[in-house]
């Protein structure tokens, strides 16, 4: 009630962020126990209708109509209440206030309303994966009580998470005709989120049904009964997360594809393209790794198919025709892109993203050689230091090899790539510096030769002319003094360019922040960033901090691909 007589008294606490949030947060930690209460009621009901056990139900096995009823009962009287209030709210927050008013509850609603959307496509999607899960008992004659459940919670599932969800989405549908919805980075977040995710679990259930198909062609003594279980598992979850990469991938398109810019459309296509490409290239690696020690093991005088071997082909084998196309589908696009001659390649090839990934590999590249040639020489040396040769020597020292052949490989091939898009990004900014002329303003204290020195180090073909009154030409941009500012002649105060102020010491005049030498290098970076076409970025980053954190991202981004790489690898190699 305080709360309450505050934001009626004070607008700036009525639209605060953190009223919002608590509101919004109510509404979420009472609605979401209603729907759970009727989850549970509904699976025990239809479990006693079917003569099941209720022990079996997913949720609230242990509970009773009561329980139920009552958490629905209160849970919904408090929602109901909180309901009404965000809905006076609405009506009378200020349009704006600061910079604010109903900005900051519609951040927090939105944030609301894309929680339920994943909170019930979750429940639809296990709802769907455990009645396709079960489907695959019906062949294998396993149709007993044991397994009916997995029918009776999957259908409860989907009766209450499949409503919830297309209501939560047809409302942020119906939203994004306001501009701010529409252009939300949290809307192309949770778009990148859900195709991104389903795509990875449909190929990574591909792979796995792969597996199970050559193992059984190779003569696994695997029944078909047990076959059948045992593949139901990866595509009971793989066609459910397929329809949502399907779906969401295509409103990311439509996205993507609102966006009027051209070069913001490519951006925005590199992040989910690279990503892919990431995983692709890591697991065909894997694979590739597999096939080739198979080889040697097979080379080498075994020429038995033991249960090992099989499995280590079969992952091998799976792991390839499942994300090798991945790689070229995303990867070749993306290097066609790159070698265009024009501003959208231009821009394909300075992308942040692009280099990210070419660095992420030029490391993997690295380590994974070094890793190897270790490995390698430490085999030799022990040979030779200690005159024992296992059995098994001559084919450790192959598959070392081959590992460090691959990530040699590796390396070359992107350090090529990196290579070639530095002597065309190169040649392409040469030939915009150059078509963009500057005039820098000569104040006779020495500050035209000091920008003119300090643009050399960072843009040399940046065409450079020096005077004290106006000459011949055209420019694009003026370089002046504070000082000269004040007193600029009319022919500057009219020119329809550019012009770049560089505050310099001078009798009379405080420059908040103060003068430093620094500024002239500002200066030149801010006319190469023009003459480049990039956005003027005027914020100061130490060096060295800016190495650190390129150094610690780069180590975290090899981290995460390892783990990827090492979560492939161990669903196929036990």
């Amino acid at each position: 009630m305080w709360a309450q007589r505050v934001s009626a008294r004070e607008a700036e606490e009525k639209t605060a962020s953190l009223r919002a949030i608590f509101l919004y947060a109510v509404l979420i930690g009472t609605l979401i126990p209603v729907f759970q209460n009727l989850l549970a009621l509904i699976d025990r009901g239809l479990l006693q209708v079917t003569h099941m056990t209720v022990e079996r139900a997913i949720l609230g096995s242990g509970q009773t109509l009561a329980d139920n009823l009552i958490a629905i009962l209160m849970n919904g009287i408090v929602a109901l209440y909180f309901w009404n209030i965000l809905r006076r709210e609405w009506k009378t927050l200020p349009d704006s206030l600061k910079g604010a008013g109903k900005e900051n509850f519609a951040d927090v609603r939105r944030l609301y309303r894309y929680i339920w959307v994943l909170y019930s496509l979750l429940m639809t999607v296990f709802g769907a994966q455990q009645v396709l899960n079960y489907l695959f008992f019906v062949p294998g004659g396993i149709l007993g009580e044991l397994t009916s459940e997995t029918l009776i919670n999957g259908i409860a599932l989907l009766i209450v998470g499949t409503p919830v969800w297309v209501y939560s989405w047809r409302v942020i549908q119906n939203s994004i005709i306001d501009t701010a919805e529409r252009e939300s980075n949290l809307r192309l977040g949770v778009l990148y989120l859900l195709a991104l995710g389903g795509v990875i679990t449909v190929l990574t259930t591909a792979a796995m049904s792969i597996n199970l198909v050559v193992s059984k062609l190779l003569g696994s003594n695997l029944s078909t009964s047990d076959f059948i279980r045992q593949i139901g598992g990866p595509i009971s979850i793989g066609v459910p997360l397929g329809a949502v990469w399907a779906y969401y991938g295509h409103w990311l398109n439509r996205h993507i594809e609102s966006v009027g810019d051209a070069i913001r459309q490519a951006s925005l296509k590199h992040v989910y393209y690279y990503i892919l490409s990431t995983l692709g290239l890591g697991a065909a690696f894997t694979g590739v790794a597999l096939l080739i020690k198979f080889i040697i093991d097979i080379l080498i005088g075994n020429l038995l198919m033991s249960d090992a071997m099989r499995s280590e082909l079969a992952a091998a084998i799976s792991l390839i025709v499942a994300w090798l196309p991945l790689w070229l589908a995303t990867w070749i696009p993306l290097e066609s892109q790159a070698l265009v001659k024009n501003d959208v390649g231009d821009h394909a090839r300075r992308s942040d993203v692009r280099k990210a990934y070419l660095y992420l590999a030029l490391f993997a590249g690295v380590i994974g050689g070094m890793s190897a040639a270790v490995a390698l020489v430490y085999q030799l040396f022990s040979a030779l230091f200690t005159g024992q040769i296992y059995t098994t020597f001559l084919a450790t020292i192959l598959n070392d090899l081959q590992l460090l052949m691959l990530f040699a490989v590796l390396l070359l091939y992107h350090l090529l790539v990196l290579r070639r898009d530095g002597v065309f990004t190169a040649d392409a900014l040469a030939a915009r510096q150059a078509a963009f002329p500057i005039l820098i303003l000569d104040s006779g204290d020495g500050f035209a030769e000091s920008v003119k020195a300090a643009l050399l180090k960072v843009a040399p073909n940046v065409p450079v002319t020096i005077a004290s009154e106006k000459p011949q030409g055209n420019f694009n941009a003026i370089v002046l003094s504070g000082s000269n500012t004040l007193a600029a002649p009319g022919w500057i105060r009219s020119f329809d360019g550019i012009r770049i102020i560089v505050p310099n010491e001078s009798q009379g005049l405080i420059w908040v922040g103060g003068v430093d030498k620094s500024w002239t290098d500002e200066a030149a970076q801010t006319i190469r960033q023009l003459a480049e076409g990039q956005k003027i970025r005027q914020q100061r980053v130490n060096p060295a901090w800016q190495l650190v954190i390129y150094i610690t991202a780069a180590l975290f981004g090899l981290q995460f691909l390892f783990l990827i790489v090492a979560l492939i690898f161990s669903a196929f190699v036990h």
